[in-house]
């Protein structure tokens, strides 16, 4: 077990992140793969279009042959083909005729442009055009979007609908991507019972393990909801065995202080691979992280439910971000707010107060256009999870201050960052 210590914020984001690695990348099908980050470039397999293209339902004509053509003075010719979309073989248009053509067919040879079929009479044997197009008029060139062997899309990007599409364009079925990581979250505690149960004296609801399963999933990873362990340390070490190998990351709550019944310290203190301590913040203090023999990341977390939103927040969805590909710094990413109440905060630690945010769209130019309060008149105590409800976002404010006044500038923590 690694020497207990106590650690600034920055000191422990710094620890965590650097102990993380992208999972390794595996093939997925197009179907799969959205939501994903890339592990390797993406280049068009063939050109973008394939081929010359007609843009518009009409007809596919030679563009020296209406000239002079419009609404008062039509040109008749005749129809010498249809061309629909998806056509294999086109016959050549030939001087002093036109081949009706559907949007996305090949573009014959000899047709240099396409008059739209609201310039025509719809004809199928011969045609009324009132337009003269000028050459190029309507057609899609081959490549003109990308050409073969193009960058279509980077390592590190981002799957979401416009790449999966582009993807498929440049000709890929699959994709080679980092997976989902998969998370199993763990509570423990004698004194846990499943919400709307009936809770004996000294009982209540477990919440933790169904905040850290939605945390998870709005983190881009699997959750795998365990729930409620009890405070035994064979059954807490049986449970561990069992979920290890199914899982790339675990995450518990609970157990990681200096009690007498703090079995997720007591069993994972012997593992060479972890680390326990103090970190100076308020409220999460106590905290640990480190590897399973087996590999598998765990971080263990307070019991308390805003302590674990806050530490999940701060250290656990910037290292599964990692886990899954994207590209992660170790700061905070912190945007100035207006406190419109104030507050006091713990002198000598780092507090994240859960605050409620407004916009203020009268800012004048270079002043905060958030304004936070406090979510609960009773600060950022740790039990606090009913008035957690109402929490926007948190305030970071730093160990060296005491006190936040109405009208001062603050530091909210940015969502979805690194993402």
């Amino acid at each position: 077990m690694g020497i207990t210590m106590t650690r600034t914020v920055a000191e422990h984001l710094v620890a965590v992140l650097s102990a993380i690695q992208p999972l390794a990348p595996r093939e997925l099908d197009l179907t799969d793969a959205g939501g994903r980050v890339l592990a390797a470039d993406v280049t068009s397999t063939t050109p973008i279009p394939l081929f010359d293209n007609s843009a518009m339902d009409g007809y596919a004509v030679r563009s020296a042959d209406l000239a002079g053509a419009s609404a008062a003075h039509p040109i008749t010719v005749p129809v010498a083909a249809d061309i629909p979309a998806g056509a294999v073989r086109t016959d050549p248009v030939a001087p002093g005729t036109v081949a009706r053509i559907m949007t996305g067919a090949p573009m014959p040879a000899g047709a240099d442009a396409i008059v739209p079929v609201e310039y025509s009479d719809g004809g199928t044997t011969e045609t009324r055009l009132t337009l003269a197009p000028e050459p190029g008029r309507h057609l899609r060139r081959a490549g003109e979007d990308l050409a073969a062997g193009d960058l279509v899309l980077p390592a590190g990007t981002v799957l979401h609908a416009r790449q999966i599409a582009a993807a498929a364009a440049a000709g890929h079925g699959a994709l080679t991507v980092h997976p989902r990581p998969r998370v199993a979250v763990i509570s423990t505690g004698s004194e846990l019972v499943t919400p709307g149960s009936t809770p004996r004296g000294g009982q209540i609801p477990d919440s933790n393990s169904y905040l850290l399963a939605r945390l998870v999933a709005e983190a881009g990873a699997e959750p795998v909801r365990i729930g409620a362990v009890p405070d035994d340390e064979a059954e807490f070490a049986r449970v561990l065995a069992e979920v290890s190998p199914r899982v790339d990351a675990i995450i518990c709550s609970g157990g990681v202080s200096v009690g007498a019944y703090d079995v997720v310290k007591a069993v994972l203190a012997r593992e060479p691979g972890m680390w326990f301590g103090t970190v100076s913040m308020q409220p999460g203090k106590p905290q640990g992280f480190g590897h399973l023999a087996d590999g598998t990341t765990v971080f263990t977390l307070p019991g308390n439910p805003v302590s674990v939103y806050v530490s999940f927040a701060v250290f656990v969805a910037p290292a599964l971000h990692r886990l899954a590909g994207h590209p992660v710094t170790a700061a905070l990413p912190l945007v100035p707010a207006r406190a419109t109440s104030g507050w006091r905060s713990p002198a000598g630690r780092e507090q994240f107060m859960p605050v409620r945010i407004a916009h203020d769209g009268d800012a004048p130019d270079g002043q905060p256009a958030y304004l936070v309060r406090p979510s609960s008149e009773r600060g950022s105590g740790s039990h606090l999870v009913g008035t957690l409800a109402a929490a926007d976002g948190l305030v970071r404010v730093p160990a060296d201050v005491t006190e936040v006044n109405a009208g001062e500038t603050v530091e909210l923590l940015a969502e979805g960052r690194n993402r």
